[in-house]
Parts: C-alpha cells; sequence; structure tokens
C-alpha cells in the first residue's frame, strides 16, 4: 500500500526504534531517582533536552518534555495565561487552530477571558493589518499555527512576533506541522511559546515537547507537580524522549534536501493532475513543500479517500464520516469556500519513502476514480 498520510502520523525511523529499544533496555532508571540508574537517565534526558532546544535556536531550560502536541498546547496556554493573569484578559487566534487549541480557549474562555478569532484570507494567510487592529491595551498573548495541517499555508511568524514585541504581546505558536521540517528561531521569531510533537517527524508516539521563554512566567496547572520543573505530572518517558531527540537530529539535517525533494514531487504531482477537476487549496507558494490540499469539484472528500484506499493508497480527508454524517473542514469554510465545497477536500502528505512512482500511480488512480464516479 502507498501511504500519503504523513502529516497525520509517521512511522518511526530505525534509529529511533533503535534508540528507543537500547534506552528501555539500558537506561531504564527513574530520572529523578538519585542513585546511579537514575543519574544515567537524567543525563539522556538533560542531553535531549539540549539537542531539542538547539533546533529551535532556543535555551535548554525553556524546554519541557510532554506526552505530545495536544498536551504541550494545553499545559502551554493554560500555564502561560494563568502566570500573566496580571497582564490582561484578553486572547487572540484563529478558528483554523488545532482543536486542542480551541479546546484550551474554552477552558480559558469559562474562567472570563474574551477570545477573538482574528480571520485568515483564502489562501488561509493571517493578514498583519487585521492581527494588529485586534489587539487591545487587555490583550495577552496571540495563539497562531505556524502551518495549518488541513491547508499547508505558512504563516509568517517572524512578521508576526515583531509585530506582537513591538505591543508587548506573548507569542504563543503550534509548530507540530513544522518543527523538523522548516527552520523555527525562537528569538528571531520573538515566540513566547512553541509546541512541537514526536510522531510527525518519525519519532515515537505519546512525546512532545514545549518551549517557554526563560523569560516567561507561568503557573503549573496541577500545583505542586514535580517532573518538568513543575511543569507537568508523571515519570519522564526517557526512551521515548530519547527517540524524539534523534528522530529530529536526523530529519533537522536533511531539512534542506527533503524540502527541495518534496518540492518536486509536489510539482510533479500538481503538473499531472486535470486542474478543471482537481484545484489546490490553501497558499500555493507558502505553503509546506510536503503537504498537498486539494478540492475534487462535485466529489466529496471521504468518497475519494474511501476509493483510493481500495486502489492500495492511503490518503485523508478534511470531511469526519460519523454515523453518516460528514463535518467539513473549518479550514476550508473560514477560507471562503461553502461548505459543500469543504466537504471535497482531501489531503495528500509526502515522506521519506514516497518516490515519483508513488505520485504517478496515485494521480492515475484518482482520474480513474473521477472518470468512473461521473461515468455512472
Amino acid at each position: 500500500m502507498i501511504y500519503l498520510d504523513y502529516c497525520a502520523t509517521t512511522p518511526m525511523s530505525e534509529k529511533a526504534l533503535s534508540t528507543y529499544s537500547k534506552v528501555a533496555k539500558e537506561y531504564f532508571g527513574n530520572p529523578s531517582s538519585l542513585h546511579d540508574y537514575g543519574t544515567y537517565a537524567h543525563q539522556l534526558l538533560e542531553q535531549s533536552r539540549k539537542d531539542i532546544a538547539k533546533m529551535i535556536g532556543a535555551e535548554k531550560e525553556g524546554i519541557y518534555f510532554t506526552s505530545g502536541g495536544s498536551e504541550s498546547n494545553y499545559l502551554s496556554l493554560l500555564s502561560i495565561i494563568r502566570g500573566n493573569s496580571n497582564r490582561g484578559k484578553h486572547i487572540i487566534s484563529t478558528k483554523i487552530e488545532h482543536p486542542s487549541v480551541l479546546n484550551s480557549l474554552k477552558i480559558l474562555e469559562k474562567e472570563g477571558y474574551s477570545i477573538t478569532f482574528v480571520p485568515v484570507n483564502s489562501f488561509g494567510v493571517v493578514e498583519l493589518e487585521q492581527l494588529e487592529s485586534e489587539i487591545r491595551e487587555e490583550t495577552v498573548l496571540v495563539s497562531i499555527g505556524h502551518a495549518n495541517s488541513e491547508l499547508g499555508t505558512i504563516q509568517n511568524l517572524k512578521a508576526i512576533g515583531e509585530l506582537l514585541k513591538s505591543k508587548n504581546v506573548l507569542f504563543h505558536s503550534d509548530c507540530v506541522q513544522t518543527f523538523g521540517k522548516l527552520s523555527i528561531d525562537v528569538k528571531d521569531f520573538h515566540l513566547s511559546a512553541v509546541t512541537m510533537s514526536a510522531h510527525k517527524i518519525y519519532g515515537p508516539k505519546g512525546v512532545g515537547a514545549v518551549y517557554l521563554s526563560p523569560e516567561l512566567s507561568w503557573s503549573a496547572i496541577v500545583p505542586n507537580s514535580s517532573q518538568e520543573k513543575g511543569f507537568r505530572q508523571g515519570t519522564g518517558n526517557v526512551p521515548g524522549i530519547a527517540a524524539f531527540s534523534v528522530a529530529a537530529t536526523d530529519l533537522h539535517r536533511a531539512m534542506n534536501s527533503d524540502s527541495e525533494r518534496f518540492q518536486q514531487l509536489q510539482q510533479l504531482f500538481l503538473q499531472s493532475i486535470d486542474s478543471s477537476k482537481i484545484t489546490l487549496e490553501g497558499h500555493p507558494k507558502h505553503r509546506l513543500a510536503h503537504h498537498l490540499c486539494l478540492r475534487v469539484k462535485g466529489i466529496e472528500g471521504q468518497f475519494m479517500m474511501l476509493e483510493c484506499n481500495r486502489k492500495g493508497i492511503a490518503i485523508s480527508t478534511g470531511s469526519a464520516c460519523k454515523v453518516g454524517q460528514t463535518t467539513p473542514s473549518i479550514a476550508m469554510t473560514e477560507t471562503g469556500k461553502t461548505i459543500d465545497e469543504a466537504r471535497e477536500m482531501i489531503r495528500i502528505s509526502f515522506g521519506r519513502e514516497t518516490t515519483e512512482e508513488h505520485i504517478r500511480f496515485t494521480v492515475k488512480a484518482m482520474n480513474d476514480i473521477i472518470e468512473n464516479y461521473f461515468r455512472n
């Protein structure tokens, strides 16, 4: 089967698997224990912290390990807001953020915070003028993801960060889809907080990380938590964290060459399709190199996904099928698409194992599905 759903998750790399196994067998001590077994595990933990920090231009003291991207978003947002309640009660975000961000904002709204969702344009881009117009005296934080997982559109974090710094507003970005794939510099982008995940970059599931600026005030979600300097509870997953670090390091080193190859695959796909039947959504240029958000005119994404699966191709869709009902992609409707158009969305994402042959096979399969659909 051809796997083209790398934005959903990736297989663990051989090096990450080997690291996980070795650490689980030989360095199984609790990193908080004071004996040698604990010391060895703690040293691995701190080396991994240093490695992850280096990749985003951060201090290792600002890295906190978690159970994944969703927990990273939840913990970072709530701990930052509660630790800076004196700065204001207004938060800005977008409606195209990951559900873990939107759900965290709902919690804060119930606690008395005012949430403003700044609109995006037809490409899914947050326009600076629009963002600036929504900033108030009491705005404490802005949360905007680096790249939307459905549209593939990349936000200009540097420009956003410079604006927010001039307004003395904290800046959080969900970088789960971009960490290891795009250059991230927390100082250059003026980021207060960043969230990351291992399973999107050939690491294990159940592992993630948060960057919090060491200059930032924050308040623990659960008081008196003993792990990760009080940021969370639970014994550190040292094997998973070590594997995360190894996978991230490998991907970071290959970032430029991978991006170039993915762009070639992306162009091959777009040049091979019938643009009168299949259209590219999201930004045509400022987008993830390994990502294609497509709309097949007149055919629901759920149908295309299932038909591709029958032909041995794994893709994803913005439509979630629940007891015969389909929920259209919010990201698509926020860019101005109708509900019916939003339901036509499919997502194809490349990875290390993707070849030109896979792309050609997929294009032919999709053409056949479309032809048979309208013939019948």
